[in-house]
């Protein structure tokens, strides 16, 4: 799946609007962890940046595809550059974080839920 170029000319306009420099960022493809077997063990598709002025690292292994992963680590290395700049946090990530939350609680209450065996009633 490609990054659009619409998306990608949006990302270089944010990064234009920060102050953010291709210069100032050093970027690293090294292998990704965890599940997905072959693929991922002979391919670099986990990607690194370090943005040298602010010291911010962002690693990125969402996807399999190395395009993919470049574009989300530049976009994290935005918002974080802009969190950081705001003093703040950025609400995307708080936003998505309850929903975790919530999922996590439904699926809790979910199993207590089940009907429970019923006992031998005493004589």
């Amino acid at each position: 799946m490609a990054v659009s170029p619409e998306k990608i000319k949006a990302l270089e306009e944010r990064f234009a609007a920060l102050g953010v420099r291709e210069q100032d960022i050093i970027e690293k493809f090294v292998r990704s962890q965890g599940h997905g077997g072959q693929k991922l063990n002979k391919t670099s598709s986990c990607v690194y940046l370090r943005h040298v002025p602010t010291g911010i690292e962002v690693k990125c292994q969402q996807e399999r595809s190395q395009a993919l992963n470049r574009f989300l680590a530049r976009r994290l290395l935005a918002d974080k550059i802009d969190q950081q700049r705001s003093g703040g946090k950025v609400p995307e990530h708080g936003r998505l974080r309850k929903q975790k939350l919530k999922r996590a609680k439904r699926a809790r209450v979910k199993g207590m839920s089940k009907p429970a065996e019923t006992l031998p009633e005493e004589p």
